[in-house]
């Protein structure tokens, strides 16, 4: 059997593609943005740090961490 790894944050970060252009909004655990700052430091920006689940991570990522969904569909 093998051993889990327990990921204990997650981050959100926004992708920069060739020639600058800014890509979408990515998440991953805080061990793999380690990683992928040292290749290449200051290259993508991360947005947010220390989140504790990945849930919570993708929905930073996505915009709807406030959304309320019973009240989306009501015009006031």
């Amino acid at each position: 059997m093998r051993a889990r790894e327990i990921c204990n944050a997650w981050v959100v970060y926004r992708m920069t593609l060739e020639k600058g252009k800014v890509g979408g909004n990515v998440v991953c655990e805080q061990r793999e943005w380690d990683a992928i700052e040292a290749a290449k430091p200051g290259f993508h920006t991360l947005l947010h740090t220390g989140i504790k689940t990945e849930k919570e991570a993708e929905k930073l990522a996505t915009g709807t961490a406030g959304d309320n969904y019973r009240m989306s569909g009501r015009r006031k």
